[in-house]
């Protein structure tokens, strides 16, 4: 089992509080409903603070990570008792939607229990601390925070260095786990592939840690800094020794492990479906784009027919680092008017925030994302729209991404990570209020993503041609995640042949085809087939309500209600939509 501290992959991932001035117009269930929340959120936040501390829980921000003896034991014993007293209010409770909030808080509490067991049944405990302890530390040390809860920064890097008072180095406590277990030959251990990238980044992420120090000037750092740095060596030479040859060549997980990651993500149905319903949407989208592509070289003056070679040709046109920033505010000004003249969806009053991700945010995250604000006791921290220029966990160290980097492709980044996609999606919480079942316990992948890649396609009408087919080219890639990852990991074909579809049809970067792999291979095996289901189960509702409405159907108000449901999952948002939306909109 490695432990990680990803945002979007973790089981309790996000948290919400209305902020100050809301807390006046908050409904009387979705108070009752946070108080049974708050039962499970400080169970959750006893084994991992930093999470509760990322969204906003600042009475963790000096804590981290419970990894003592019989962790797993001890999680599952207290997550069993939080069950109990969930499932004893819920026997109570008369008001419907605050019993639909209980149902969630229940399933989330038994799904931990069972992600828990599975892990302890299956693999050995292998911990990235330089990446945890990176991950745990950036989220204190950023301008969005204020400088109290920075300065709590320097008690939580001595309490992962066994600095501060009853305090254990992590790099200690994370060996004594995997020891512990080690000569048990029926538990798998971590990808070879993996630990070979965490070794080549861990002096990556020390160095952007001492640069966080630093650069926010946290006093009286030094001592710990270099507790770390000798900590952190001592850790890779004890996993060159000890944990690289208990590693496995084989990433496939056993049947029973991937198929529950799949059903946490959101993905309902047998992985053998996904692929056949990708399969046939990959070929849809191909042959979309090879209608698009000849108009888009007659646009441009580009010697080129085919999708693959004109998208080639669009990548040449570089931005340069110096100008991406500039390029893609310009984007997003022009992206948000587009939206409120074709009334898309409400947007906030707010500007967006964007930035280029540092070196050792590549490593954690070699991605395009966006960073959650505090969704607890928000006093007006936004999210950010993080893109990352390059892949240093690749083969190639420090290759450059061409993939977001060309003018056309700012236009479906932009609604994706941004407005109306993520950024819009975690505003909307917050400013709107949604409870916190809704928001940190009902959430999967399927639903953040869906609706980031629903966004996509709203907003692909309105964009120039060029933007056009680079949205149809990463809808492209979001059904080639939903066929390649559950081919790959039911063992139908190899790293090698998916990477070719990658690089050729999909027509990727090296380094961002490696990142799609690692992906699908042991980042986060399962999770890339929920951006294609998510988005499919939403132009089902969209379909089905626009049916039920006929005339009245108001594409504002549609996507107006989706946003205020907050991160339900499918089933619960169509019953939504088909019990609330639809005869509320016949009324009218």
């Amino acid at each position: 089992m490695r432990v990680r501290l990803l945002v979007g992959l973790a089981l309790l991932l996000t948290a919400f509080a209305a902020p100050a001035q809301q807390k006046a117009a908050t409904p009387d269930w979705v108070a009752r409903s946070n108080a049974h929340s708050q039962v499970l959120l400080d169970t959750s936040a006893r084994f991992n603070p930093e999470l509760a501390s990322a969204f906003g829980l600042a009475t963790h921000d000096d804590q981290v990570l419970d990894l003592g003896p019989r962790v797993g034991e001890r999680s599952r014993a207290a997550l069993a008792k939080t069950r109990a007293e969930l499932e004893k209010r819920l026997a109570t409770e008369k008001d419907p939607n605050v019993r639909q909030d209980l149902l969630i808080l229940v399933k989330a509490a038994k799904d931990n229990i069972q992600g828990s067991t599975l892990n302890e049944r299956y693999l050995l405990t292998w911990v990235d601390v330089p990446e945890v302890v990176f991950r745990g530390l950036q989220q204190l040390l950023q301008e969005e925070v204020a400088p109290a809860r920075r300065a709590k920064a320097l008690t939580r890097l001595q309490r992962y260095t066994g600095l501060a008072p009853g305090s254990k180095p992590l790099t200690e406590l994370a060996k004594a786990r995997f020891e512990e277990k080690r000569s048990n030959p029926k538990l798998l251990g971590p990808v070879k592939l993996e630990v070979e990238q965490s070794l080549a980044n861990a002096p990556t992420y020390v160095k952007g840690i001492r640069e966080l120090f630093t650069e926010y000037k946290i006093a009286d750092a030094e001592p710990a800094l270099a507790a770390l740095e000798k900590q952190v060596a001592d850790y890779v030479a004890w996993e060159r020794e000890v944990v690289l040859p208990r590693t496995r060549e084989d990433f496939r997980l056993p049947p029973e492990l991937y198929a529950f990651g799949l059903q946490q993500f959101g993905i309902d149905i047998p992985p053998e479906q996904l692929l056949r319903r990708a399969q046939v949407e990959y070929l849809s989208v191909r042959a979309q784009m090879q209608v698009l592509a000849p108009l888009v070289a007659k646009a441009r003056g580009l010697d080129a027919t085919d999708y693959r070679d004109v998208i080639r040709l669009l990548k040449k046109e570089q931005l340069g680092r110096d100008r991406i920033e500039g390029h893609y505010r310009e984007v997003i000004a022009e992206m948000e008017k587009r939206i409120s003249q074709q009334r898309v969806v409400d947007l906030p009053k707010r500007p967006m925030v964007m930035r280029i991700a540092s070196e050792a945010e590549s490593a954690a995250q070699p991605a395009p994302h966006m960073d959650p604000p505090a969704l607890i006791n928000n006093t007006g921290e936004q999210g950010q729209f993080v893109l990352p220029l390059g892949n240093p966990t690749s083969g190639g160290k420090g290759e450059a991404y061409d993939d977001f980097t060309f003018g056309a492709a700012a236009w479906t980044l932009t609604a994706h990570e941004g407005r109306p996609g993520h950024e819009l999606q975690f505003t909307a919480m917050v400013e709107r209020g949604v409870s916190l079942a809704r928001s940190m316990f009902a959430f999967n992948s399927v639903n953040v993503e869906g609706w980031a890649l629903y966004a996509e396609a709203e907003m692909v009408p309105y964009e120039p041609l060029e933007g056009q087919l680079i949205a149809l080219q990463f809808r492209l890639l979001r059904a080639a995640r939903a066929m390649l990852d559950p081919m790959l990991n039911l063992g139908q074909l190899t790293r090698e042949q998916a990477g070719r579809v990658l690089t050729e049809e999909v027509v990727l970067s090296a380094p961002m085809a490696r990142q799609e792999l690692d992906r699908y291979t042991f980042r986060s095996p399962g999770q890339a087939g929920s951006y294609f289901y998510g988005y499919t189960r939403l132009l089902e509702m969209r379909a089905e309500t626009e049916i039920a409405l006929g005339p009245k159907f108001d594409r504002l108000a549609f996507n107006n209600f989706l946003l205020d449901q907050g991160l339900l999952p499918p089933d619960l948002l169509a019953r939504a939509v088909r019990e609330e939306f639809v005869p509320a909109q016949k009324a009218r």
